[in-house]
């Protein structure tokens, strides 16, 4: 592996859990009807990688009309965390991910960077007992933008010679503003510019030729 930094999101990247989290937001608006609930999907699905909070932020302001406060969006994160932090536990992972950690864990430096809050994904790689494979897990509320950033300076290491795995837009938007490399997963929900280097997953050719 050429280069010195390989950063992973966490859904859809490392574990095969973005349903998870489709399903249980639309759990949560089930009270409402099926265009609340279709608007709900559609919002998450589009804008994946981004903190619960400001989903949650957007739904209650932006769809419902409700005033925000506080403590409604509090009770709906947690809510949250309740339906979905032990599916995400027991989720398999993607394709060819753990022996590509592996592999790469002596050869790189490795990092999570998730919208995930960070005590929750901290809690979820020590469960499924992989977070020696990486020097750093990251989560929010910090930005991914910030996350990479702080990376790059705490290691010193220049743009070029990072690498960013992700399956959203918030991923490769994050990459593009901090002008390292991106590649993306493939997926069915998001539709990537044309010019994106994509894989299926971590057993794709096209990874192995690039990495070897």
């Amino acid at each position: 592996m050429k280069q010195k930094i390989l950063i992973y999101d966490f859904d859809g990247v490392v574990c095969d859990s973005v349903h998870i989290k489709t399903e249980a937001f639309v759990e949560l608006y089930a009270s409402y009807d099926e265009k609340i609930q279709q608007a709900v999907r559609t919002y998450h699905l589009k804008h994946g990688g981004i903190s619960r909070y400001e989903k949650f932020n957007y739904f209650e302001s932006e769809l419902l009309g409700n005033t925000i406060t506080e403590k409604r969006i509090e009770e709906l994160a947690q809510s949250f965390t309740r339906l979905v932090k032990e599916k995400v536990i027991a989720s398999p992972y993607v394709n060819g991910i753990f022996s590509f950690l592996e592999k790469n864990k002596n050869e790189a430096l490795q990092y999570i960077c998730t919208g995930t809050p960070e005590t929750e994904i901290l809690e979820i790689t020590k469960r499924k007992q992989i977070d020696h494979l990486f020097n750093a897990i990251y989560g929010s509320p910090k930005s991914k933008t910030t996350i990479i950033r702080n990376i790059l300076r705490d290691t010193g290491t220049r743009p070029k010679d990072c690498l960013f795995f992700g399956d959203a837009f918030t991923d490769l938007n994050a990459a593009l503003e901090c002008d390292i490399p991106f590649i993306g997963i493939r997926n069915k929900d998001t539709k990537f510019p044309e010019e994106t280097f994509l894989i299926n997953d971590f057993e794709d050719k096209q990874l192995l030729e690039l990495t070897t």
